[in-house]
């Protein structure tokens, strides 16, 4: 489903390459972590493989596709359709409310009845309460602003999951609970995520992949 092929990334005014001759495949209805040390390049992977920053050289290929030999709209549609992001950090947007945030993706969509999916979308991370939706982020828990955004995550429904150390800003049990939650989310997709927690790519990982 996803292949990546000599993928290497040098950033301007450094001549250490961050990524070099990266060579991995990944298919669809696998769960696969990314470990590695702090500077090893594993969110800049994940933002090459989301297209959120351009590669320096290689291929990246969607279903034997090249999504960087596409123009700009064909690569604005990818990251529209076919991958959703989870961060650390969250990455609401603080003057909506829980419901906008969570509708706001659908709205660059021809999706029927967006009312009612995002809705349902958050019915499923148990945020169905109607207090809830109209709440603002500041007002929420972070496991509460970590199920919005894995339902504006979901909410187009994506065959990519990129998850940059989800349960980070989380603490234990909560962590846990959330990490069930994109394990019950995910099936019939590929889930990959970042992360410094070896017990939990343990415990919820097909596969681990080392960065040095």
């Amino acid at each position: 489903m996803l292949t990546l092929k000599n993928i290497k990334k040098v950033y301007e005014k450094s001549d250490e390459a961050v990524l070099d001759d990266i060579n991995l495949t990944f298919n669809r209805d696998e769960f696969v972590s990314i470990l590695g040390c702090s500077g090893a390049g594993k969110s800049t992977l994940l933002n090459v493989i989301g297209g959120l920053d351009c590669k320096s050289s290689g291929k990246l290929l969607i279903n034997g596709k090249d999504i960087y030999k596409c123009n700009d709209s064909n690569l604005d549609y990818y990251r529209k359709n076919n991958v959703g992001f989870i961060f650390q950090n969250y990455n609401l947007i603080e003057h909506l409310t829980v419901y906008e945030n969570v509708m706001l993706p659908l709205l660059l969509t021809n999706y029927k009845n967006k009312h009612k999916r995002v809705l349902k979308m958050l019915d499923k991370v148990g945020l169905k309460d109607k207090k809830v939706l109209n709440k603002k982020p500041y007002e929420l828990s972070g496991g509460e602003k970590q199920r919005v955004a894995i339902c504006r995550a979901l909410i187009n429904n994506p065959d990519i999951i990129l998850a940059d150390e989800p349960t980070g800003a989380l603490d234990y049990k909560t962590g846990y609970e959330i990490m069930n939650l994109i394990k019950k989310l995910s099936k019939n997709k590929l889930v990959i995520m970042v992360t410094h927690n070896k017990v939990l790519a343990k415990n919820y990982s097909s596969r681990i992949i080392y960065l040095d």
